[in-house]
């Protein structure tokens, strides 16, 4: 055991271990593992099985390894960590495990769980996009996912920078639930900076992860773990996306899984819209509003969350205002090519607040950004 003490576990403990064992197994993914459970039942069966059973199930080289049994000394840390309050592992044999996840094609045996296990059984949607997400996509996937906690959607991403964090920070703005799928161990945050985001999410919310305790972040795990975001889901919102971008993978992943799939468009010039116009042109349903996604999905307000008429007010006097300051930068340009830089000077505004305005007046086609990133506004 861990320094050399011995530590005493209580029997689920000791059942989950075995699990975790299989697990780590290298060669036992996802399908061996469910396979050598519909033969056999259980883990605890499985490594009752004799070495010819085995064989004739996985290759000589697993059935060896799983016919040594478990070695507890390896599976110390992962065993305390939990004994720990608010952690879990949540296995198929659970209640607990996601129904959503069941109906995929390679669900995981077990999750790494930390925080609310209610909320893995809640009706949710994904909301992912780039990590080097503009400053108006990072709004747009903020008020999307707030808005969508008002009709008791739990909002899934990844904790990844960008558009992810800004869905979770939306929901949790919202008083609202929230997943994070993680490619890593739970024991790790990634990025770093989302440290603090992390930690308000398992308060709140709840953070999950396939990967054993201290996997560090790998590009092969990221598609491993879209799958399962994907899968969570009744739909998946892309706000921002280029064409090879992780995004489209988990798009991809969740329209095999019979999942709706909405994409909001942008401008033609940008290399973060073309992955959304692609999945447009393939079928995803173009989202420039809520009410895009409540028909979709066929949602009703969930009464008690969020006040919708103080909601309904409040957003039209942003919007009047966003529209008023939109047309006084209109105003304020002439209709040769502008820089970003001069339109910030003479309107005394801040870039994020100019951003965002350029972005609203070319997506309503009153200019368009040049290459150079200079604007024209249309005569």
């Amino acid at each position: 055991m861990a320094n050399g003490s011995e530590v005493h576990y209580d029997q689920t403990l000791i059942e989950k271990s075995l699990w975790i064992s299989l697990g780590n197994i290298r060669g036992i993914g996802p399908h061996t593992f469910c396979q050598l459970l519909n033969i056999f039942g259980s883990p605890s069966h499985i490594y009752a099985a004799s070495l010819k059973q085995l064989k004739e199930v996985v290759s000589d080289q697993i059935a060896s390894e799983i016919n040594q049994g478990v070695n507890h000394d390896a599976l110390a840390d992962a065993l305390h960590w939990l004994s720990l309050a608010n952690n879990h592992l949540v296995t198929l044999a659970d209640a607990e495990y996601p129904k959503a996840l069941l109906e995929i094609a390679d669900p995981p045996p077990f999750l790494y769980a930390k925080g609310n296990l209610a909320l893995l059984n809640q009706p949710s949607i994904a909301i992912v996009g780039s990590r080097n997400a503009s400053v108006q996509g990072e709004k747009n996937a903020e008020a999307f996912a707030h808005d969508l906690c008002g009709y008791g959607l739990c909002i899934v991403s990844g904790l990844a920078l960008g558009i992810d964090g800004a869905a979770h920070r939306g929901a949790l703005k919202a008083g609202g639930a929230t997943i994070a799928v993680v490619g890593t161990g739970l024991d790790i945050v990634y990025p770093a900076r989302h440290r603090d985001l992390a930690h308000q999410i398992v308060k709140r919310g709840l953070v999950v992860s396939e990967f054993a305790l201290g996997t560090p972040s790998k590009p092969q795990n990221f598609p491993k773990r879209n799958r399962i975001i994907s899968g969570l889901s009744l739909g998946c919102l892309v706000v921002e996306a280029n064409l090879q971008s992780g995004s489209q993978i988990t798009a991809r992943m969740a329209a095999e899984q019979g999942r709706e799939i909405f994409a909001i468009p942008g401008s033609i010039h940008s290399p973060m819209s073309k992955g959304c116009h692609q999945l447009i042109k393939q079928g995803a349903k173009l989202v420039d509003c809520l009410q895009d996604i409540v028909e979709e999905l066929k949602l009703n307000a969930r009464t008690g969350h969020l006040t919708k008429e103080a909601d309904t007010i409040d957003s039209t006097v942003n919007l009047d205002y966003q529209i008023e300051n939109d047309n006084s930068i209109l105003n304020m340009m002439g209709f040769e090519p502008m820089a970003l830089e001069q339109i910030v000077t003479i309107s005394g505004l801040t870039v994020g607040e100019v951003s965002s305005m350029l972005m609203l007046l070319e997506l309503e086609g009153k200019l368009t950004k040049l290459a150079g990133g200079q604007y024209q506004k249309f005569v």
